[in-house]
């Protein structure tokens, strides 16, 4: 895939740099092919930092010519504060924190939990939800993000 071959060519520069690559995306928007690489660090992503990580990869994406020459845009972004749990190490990060939990299959009629993280593993993880601790499968998770509350 050619996700794949982007991220063996580029990761050890974007570590190198400082920085995480949490997903990539070669897709069609309105008639146009995009190439996105969605990078973070710790203390959060600024323009500059895009710029920075689009700089050190165009040449390498150059040669590598993922597309074999087929005309896309290319976008370095954030994942943004509401970005899907991708890893482990999302889970890990978010530990003790509020989530929401977006599921395949009914667990108490719900297919959606908010709660507290309190522990995750590779086949689950239990979060503290007003009405108590709920363990959920990993399996079941369609997607698991940030709770954002703006005040």
């Amino acid at each position: 895939m050619i996700e794949q071959d982007i991220h063996r060519a580029i990761n050890p520069i974007i570590v190198q740099l400082g920085y995480e690559i949490v997903d990539i995306e070669y897709k069609n928007i309105r008639g146009d092919m995009h190439l996105t690489i969605f990078c973070d660090c710790a203390s959060g992503m600024s323009l500059d930092d895009c710029e920075k990580i689009n700089s050190a990869v165009d040449d390498i994406l150059e040669q590598l010519n993922p597309t074999n020459d087929k005309p896309y845009i290319l976008n370095i972004s954030s994942p943004g504060l509401d970005r899907p749990f991708k890893t482990a190490r999302d889970y890990a990060r978010n530990l003790g924190k509020e989530i929401e939990v977006n599921l395949f299959n009914h667990i108490d009629k719900k297919l959606k939990f908010d709660g507290k993280l309190l522990s995750h593993n590779e086949k689950e993880i239990i979060i503290m939800t007003r009405k108590g601790e709920i363990v959920i499968s990993m399996d079941n998770i369609k997607f698991s993000t940030p709770l954002v509350k703006f005040s």
